[in-house]
């Protein structure tokens, strides 16, 4: 029989909450979302940016829900009877939950952040780390300041691994979530310029990602990128926080995980290293130079938590994609067969950048064109036109036929762009949908990608729905 993930008497100590109604003795799961609830799961009233939590209690108690956590003020709200934890304010009571996870868990613990790469490398980790112990992570990017203490609050008490993903968009974000989550090894995979309207230089976005090192445990590890320009900041910030083990991945000579070799093809890459000292050869089941970067990442990781390197390296072969960030569809079009990479979660220079050189390793038969599809990269401020603009050089060097952009900052790329590359060009997504579908033909590759707020993904949703593999139809909705 499965353990319950929290006893109504540790869950309501963890929070000081008061108790009403007719309670369990114990909460399988918890949620915050009535649409993915499952029964028996407590549910927490989070007050979000535009809905609050405590109007879905009724909801979420008639979909099974074992208890709501509310706020005090808000009990004169709630359904007669209900069976309630009331604390002063949920989110409060859940990053109280989440501390009270750390501190009865005994698992190794490793955080990753970085302006580009967290979910894959979470996800590499989480493979690895599996295939050894039971381990938990974060699902999908939580890693804010709900997600964070969400997803610690879900770690069971037996976990061997525990992998979190920790994001920000302004300084400061970071702090309290590391200091949370108190990691035994922290990575940081890159600094790029993402949210720079808000920072303004790189050196700003290094020290807000630096905050990860206030949270990591006496004796722990930061794991640092060797071969990005920030790598001399980084490691002063962290050695400033007390950090006294540094390891360093990369190509670089001095790169305690150092690539050695690597041969890329268009699905995998094969990839020789050496790994605190350690000669492994692997396979990556997913493709690109980014890619292998971020796991000599994760190898160093796991081997500073304890974890068999040999079998880690082996794990990768299974390494998938995560969905809308390099994800690959089998497209049926008239004549024949098309590919549709999907990265259109979210985009900023130095993704686009390696998302376009993704594109350009899919080998090419016949007449098939290898075509970019490119929606606005945001919250890159003043500089927004330029880092557009200054893609064009990545289309040539990828070999990209065909590029289409959406949006008023891709104007600035179209306009750089030789003219025989263009495509096409909207003003948003949605107007560009319709010359897309015309466009795609037998053998061509299709790459999608821009900011979350670009609004790519319908475009990837409606060349599945007219394009997808008569078995997978019924699978594909809008």
């Amino acid at each position: 029989m499965t353990a319950p993930l929290w006893t109504l008497s540790a869950m309501a100590a963890a929070m000081s909450a008061e108790r009403a109604g007719a309670l369990p003795a114990s909460v399988p799961g918890l949620s915050i979302d009535t649409r993915t609830l499952q029964a028996g799961e407590a549910f927490f009233a989070i007050t979000g940016e535009s809905r609050d939590g405590h109007e879905f209690v009724p909801a979420a108690l008639q979909a099974g829900a074992g208890l709501a956590v509310v706020a005090r003020d808000k009990l004169g709200l709630m359904p007669k009877d209900a069976a309630l934890l009331i604390v002063p304010d949920v989110l409060e009571g859940l990053n109280d939950l989440a501390g009270a996870a750390r501190v009865r868990s005994h698992a190794k613990v490793i955080a990753v952040t970085g302006s580009v790469g967290k979910t894959g490398t979470k996800e590499a980790l989480r493979l690895v780390l599996g295939r050894q112990g039971d381990t938990h992570a974060s699902a999908a990017s939580y890693n804010n300041q709900w997600g964070v203490p969400l997803s610690l609050a879900r770690m069971p008490a037996n976990t061997a691994y525990g992998v979190f993903e920790v994001g920000m968009n302004h300084a400061g974000e970071i702090t309290p979530l590391t200091r949370l989550v108190r990691p035994h090894v922290a990575i940081v995979t890159a600094i790029a310029p993402v949210h720079l309207e808000y920072f303004g230089s790189l050196d700003a976005i290094a020290d807000a990602k630096a905050e990860i090192f206030l949270g990591i445990e006496p004796g722990g590890a930061a794991v640092l990128n060797r071969d990005d320009p920030q790598f001399e900041r980084l490691s002063a910030a962290a050695r400033a926080a007390g950090v006294t083990r540094i390891v360093s991945f990369g190509e670089h000579e001095r790169a305690d995980a150092r690539l050695i070799k690597v041969s890329l093809q268009a699905e995998t890459s094969t990839v020789a290293a050496r790994i605190l000292g350690a000669d492994v050869t692997y396979k990556l089941g997913a493709p690109g130079r980014h890619v292998v970067a971020n796991s000599l990442a994760v190898l160093a990781a796991a081997a500073l938590a304890g974890a068999d390197l040999a079998l880690a390296a082996l794990a990768l072969a299974d390494l998938k994609p995560p969905v809308g960030r390099g994800e690959r569809i089998a497209l049926d079009v008239p004549g024949g067969a098309a590919l549709l990479i999907d990265e259109s979660y979210n985009a900023n220079p130095t993704s686009m950048r390696a998302a376009l050189a993704l594109l350009g390793q899919v080998p090419m038969k016949g007449l098939g064109r290898r075509i970019a599809v490119l929606g606005d990269m945001l919250e890159l401020g003043s500089e927004g036109p330029t880092l557009h603009a200054d893609l064009a050089g990545a289309v040539v060097g990828s070999a990209v036929d065909l590029v289409y952009c959406a949006g008023p900052l891709m104007k600035s790329l179209w306009d750089a762009l030789p003219s025989e590359r263009r495509g096409g060009y909207a003003d948003s997504a949605a107007a560009l949908e319709t010359d897309v579908l015309a466009a795609v033909g037998a053998g061509d590759a299709l790459m999608v990608k821009g900011s979350l707020g670009s609004r790519m993904g319908p475009i990837v949703k409606a060349l599945k729905r007219r394009f997808a593999h008569p078995a997978e139809q019924a699978l594909v909705k809008g």
